[in-house]
């Protein structure tokens, strides 16, 4: 059954720039340890890539309320659109600057946070209400299949035929899903959305700190942020070190390293389809453990062992956990936060998630730098295990069923098509 034409429209753009996404995810790394084999600098490029989470994502929250989002998704795209052309021009000139490819990282950055922010309010102005379930399924899973299954080996394949070829595919991709988003109707503020730019600056702020303190203040919420923040601490530690292990000891070639980084994509998506009936029968406090001590399990195989099989299936096993945990968590924020606070909420709770993932970058390429790439593989498998006792121990599925009864259930609570851990 059609969601409508509008629908289709922006289902077209994030097939689009999911693609985009997905064939840089390969090939930026790829490009990397051309330019440099500095496992800081590497390291560094996750920094550059998650900063704008970390300085933007509540001015954004608070911006897709007050500005046409159609607006805000369509420049953010073409940004996009221009800082892989930025690439292109590095490529051509034969520069092969870290300096720009920094640059690049982060501006893209910037403009995926306000996209994604924006992207998250459109689906209930599109279609009905009763289908905002089917809608936003329909979302996550081309995000989870297009953004990280099809587009890493995709990306890898292309940049072993041409650097130029793979980052300029990308940004005409973006180009389009910018072009595809342009025919959609107008979406400005609502009354419900606070009137837009009749509201002052100190407006703003008091509204960004409702909703923060909602989220400080909520104590479970609070502790599941801490465990998935924890968790991309050390994913974003050892996430850019990756591709050195890979090309290296493990002896992955560069046309297979998508497929390699594509693995564990197939985790998430089958993690995502059984969350339905695996969440009840495990229950929300084992998952909850199991999101952090499954990937501990595949960093240490990465740091002690050289086998691509073992460090295959637990990184499999660990993106089945990952996406477990994230349906656990968007149902306690979607069922335990008003509905009228829910955007800021969400905005709050992923200034905590993401805000982590610069400094655990920053910090796993100087370790690495240090001690060797192995040896943060090995600290960041014992960190994630130390905080799953520190953190998982504090989370039930008693205590998550109790809180998501006692709290309100939004109207209209549309996943997240949010790549990694929620």
């Amino acid at each position: 059954m059609s969601l409508g034409r509008s629908f289709t429209r922006l289902w077209m753009s994030q097939v689009l720039s999911n693609l985009a996404d997905g064939l840089v995810i390969a090939a930026v790394p790829l490009l990397a340890v051309v330019v440099t084999r500095d496992p800081l600098l590497i390291g560094g490029l996750t920094v550059a890539q998650f900063l704008p989470w970390l300085l933007f994502t509540l001015p954004a929250g608070a911006l897709a309320d007050r500005v046409d989002r159609r607006f805000i998704m369509v420049w953010g795209n073409v940004v996009r659109a221009a800082g892989f052309l930025l690439l292109v021009l590095m490529l051509v000139a034969q520069l092969h600057s870290i300096a720009i490819l920094y640059l690049a990282v982060f501006l893209t950055g910037v403009a995926e946070t306000l996209v994604d922010n924006a992207a998250l309010t459109v689906p209930p102005r599109l279609v009905e209400r009763k289908d905002l379930e089917r809608a936003n399924g329909r979302l996550f899973a081309t995000q989870s299949a297009i953004h990280s299954f099809i587009g890493p080996p995709a990306g890898a394949a292309l940049f072993a035929m041409s650097a130029v070829l793979v980052f300029s595919t990308s940004a005409g991709l973006f180009a389009l899903a910018a072009l595809a988003l342009v025919t959609l109707p107008r979406m400005l503020p609502t009354a419900h959305d606070t009137s837009g730019s009749t509201h002052s600056a100190g407006d703003v702020v008091r509204s960004i700190k409702e909703g923060w303190s909602y989220f400080w203040e909520h104590r479970l919420l609070r502790r599941v942020a801490f465990i998935s923040a924890s968790i991309n601490f050390f994913s974003s530690a050892t996430a850019s070190l990756l591709v050195l292990l890979a090309t290296g000891p493990l002896g992955v070639t560069t046309s297979w390293y998508g497929f390699f980084i594509a693995v564990p994509a197939v985790g998430a998506i089958l993690g995502s389809l059984i969350a339905a009936k695996a969440v009840p029968r495990l229950g929300g406090g084992p998952v909850t453990w199991l999101a952090a001590l499954v990937p501990a399990a595949s960093y240490a195989a990465l740091g002690l062992t050289h086998s691509v099989v073992l460090v295959e299936i637990l990184m499999f096993l660990s993106a089945i956990a990952t996406a477990l945990n994230q349906i656990v968590v968007s149902t306690l924020r979607q069922a335990a936060v008003p509905d009228e606070l829910l955007g800021r909420v969400t905005a709050a709770y992923r200034l905590i998630v993401l805000g982590v993932v610069p400094v655990g970058a920053l910090l796993g390429g100087a370790l690495a730098r240090w001690q060797g790439t192995a040896a943060t593989f090995i600290a960041a498998a014992i960190g994630l295990t130390l905080s799953a006792f520190v953190f998982a121990s504090r989370v039930t599925t008693r205590g998550l069923k109790e809180a998501e009864e006692a709290g309100h259930t939004p109207k209209a609570a549309p996943l997240e098509p949010i790549p990694g851990t929620d």
